[in-house]
């Protein structure tokens, strides 16, 4: 199990690697994800975006696959569960609402960007 103190420290690095604002991801607070990563049934690539923590969220919602449109496509998860259901997500939960990632070739291929457009959406 990884300590909080060590993933936030992880988690500003990566946020200074991109150069991006680090805003923690309190892990009591839930996370949008599909099916198919809880269920570890799933390939590459994973894509996340992080829109404004509200309502319960940390506003990060996460798939991997093909995204949907249906109501059901994300099911609600506290973020403390991903380090047992997704372990490689969490260097990158610290970065700021407005932010993207993208997981593929098991890890070895990391693409994060800023996208402020998602702050658009209330």
């Amino acid at each position: 199990m990884i300590e909080n103190t060590e993933i936030t420290e992880i988690q500003k690095q990566i946020c200074h690697k991109y150069g991006l604002k680090f805003e923690p991801c309190e892990l009591h607070l839930k996370v949008g994800i599909s099916l198919n990563i809880i269920e570890k049934n799933y390939e590459m690539p994973i894509h996340a975006l992080r829109l404004r923590v509200e309502n319960g969220t940390n506003g990060w919602y996460i798939w991997a696959g093909d995204y949907s449109e249906d109501d059901d496509f994300f099911k609600p998860l506290h973020a403390s569960h991903l380090e047992e259901y997704c372990p490689v997500l969490l260097p990158y939960l610290g970065l700021a609402p407005g932010s993207r990632f993208l997981i593929a070739e098991n890890g070895n291929y990391v693409d994060v960007w800023e996208d402020l457009s998602l702050l658009e959406y209330k």
